[in-house]
Parts: structure tokens; C-alpha cells; sequence
């Protein structure tokens, strides 16, 4: 795989999902965010430190995991077509994710400028991940039933928990896909 074995993968993933998660627990503590507020209000215009959260919430794991879907599609040319788009939609999402960070709300327009492209990086995110979790499930076998209840949950979620758990319980999916993906995609045989 050229430097960078599969099972190295994992614990970028891990460390990638851990910064996003302590960033968000960190931010809203110290900001006081209300447990409704969006998960990205601690990165909003005018914040303090905005620019820190969005770096550690959204752009450093967005590139970490973009990076380790490349190294996964290096790892596995051997998976087929599907297999192949599938980690591509990982790698589309991964940037999506960190395009985020990039495109910070502005609290005082939450459906204008800013904040609209803000919840564009999120859909096509939220897009890319569950159409990628859902291909991943049909096109491999080592991660076939996970992925397909993950790409359901990250599709389902939002409509069926609301604006306040959705997202949350998508992120989890996230994480848990990639994690999976990390752990289980066979490397070149």
C-alpha cells in the first residue's frame, strides 16, 4: 500500500472522529451552547474561537479522512467497480465534511448567505456518505450488513429523530462507518 498499511488506517479514523467529538463537547461547554443549538454553532461568525473549532471539528478530520479513503481505494483495487465508487463517495464525503468547517454559519442569517452554504457542504455530505455507506453494502462482502444499517440510519435519521438528535445520531453513523471501512476493507491480495 505504499507506506501506509491497512491496519494503521483505523487509528487515523479513530484520532479523526475523536478530534470532531471533543471539539464539539469542548466548544459548547465552554460557549454554553444550548443541547439544541446546531452541532456547528460553536464554529458560527462571531464566536469566540470559531476559526479553532472549525478546524478541529470539521477540516482537520474532513482531510484525515479524506486522505485515509484514498489510501483504502489504493489498499483494494481488486474490489470491483462498485467497490471502487463506493470508497470514492467516502472520499467526496470526507471532503464535504471539511468543506464545512470552510463555510461557518452566520447566527444572525441562519437561511441566507453563509449559513446556506453551510447547509449545502452538509447535504452533500450527509448525500455522499449515505449513498456511499449504502453502496459499500451491496459491493462488499466484508462489511455488507453494517453498512447497509448504516447507510439506512444516516439516510432515515434526520426525517425520523428530528433536527436536534438527526444529526447527532448521523455523525455516529459516520464515525461508525468509517471505522468500519478502516477495519474491514481486505487489503491487496
Amino acid at each position: 500500500m505504499g507506506g501506509v498499511t491497512r491496519p494503521r488506517l483505523l487509528p487515523l479514523v479513530v484520532l479523526a472522529h475523536a478530534c470532531t467529538w471533543l471539539a464539539w463537547l469542548v466548544f459548547a461547554m465552554a460557549n454554553a451552547v444550548p443541547a439544541a443549538a446546531p452541532l456547528a454553532w460553536s464554529g458560527a461568525s462571531g464566536m469566540p474561537l470559531a476559526w479553532l473549532f472549525n478546524l478541529l471539528a470539521w477540516i482537520a478530520p474532513g482531510l484525515l479522512l479524506a486522505w485515509v479513503a484514498i489510501r483504502l481505494r489504493a489498499a483494494a483495487p481488486s474490489l470491483g467497480m462498485p467497490a471502487g465508487i463506493a470508497l470514492r463517495l467516502l472520499l467526496l464525503a470526507s471532503l464535504a465534511f471539511a468543506a464545512q468547517g470552510l463555510l461557518p454559519l452566520d447566527p444572525e442569517a441562519l437561511d441566507a448567505g453563509s449559513s446556506r452554504l453551510h447547509a449545502t457542504a452538509w447535504m452533500a455530505w450527509l448525500l455522499a456518505f449515505g449513498a456511499g455507506a449504502l453502496l459499500s453494502g451491496i459491493a462488499m462482502r466484508a462489511v455488507r450488513w453494517p453498512a447497509l444499517a448504516i447507510g439506512a440510519l444516516c439516510l432515515l435519521a434526520p426525517v425520523l429523530l428530528g433536527p436536534i438528535f438527526g444529526p447527532r445520531v448521523v455523525l455516529a453513523a459516520w464515525a461508525a462507518w468509517t471505522l468500519l471501512l478502516a477495519w474491514r476493507v481486505p487489503p491487496v491480495r
